[in-house]
């Protein structure tokens, strides 16, 4: 059974906070020159100001949401891609990276 109201009201610590702000951040320097990607840089600016006003309990819009998620999916999957070609060192990297990521996917996605 579906749920009809779906709560976009998520917790995000300090160091998630950080993490998502910074990842936003990039995203909106990658898409900022496309003129097909305004919306999406509009939604990640919105995300960067809720996270910049008090990290805590953060209320999402439902295209917030969507395409952050969809945003973190594609980079696991190239941080998995990453991570099964490299050498210790950067695996060890790389995997601390991929588990923030999914740590906060997973808080978007439930």
């Amino acid at each position: 059974m579906k749920k009809l109201f779906k709560n976009y009201n998520i917790y995000i610590d300090k160091s998630e906070a950080k993490v998502l702000s910074n990842f936003c951040k990039q995203a909106v320097n990658q898409m900022s020159s496309d003129n097909r990607f305004i919306q999406d840089v509009k939604c990640f600016n919105s995300i960067i100001n809720k996270l910049s006003a008090a990290p805590g309990e953060i209320k999402f819009t439902k295209d917030e949401i969507r395409r952050c998620s969809l945003q973190l999916n594609e980079n696991l999957k190239n941080l998995e891609t990453k991570i099964k070609k490299s050498w210790f060192l950067k695996k060890w990297l790389f995997k601390s990276v991929f588990n923030q990521y999914n740590s906060i996917y997973q808080k978007l996605n439930n």
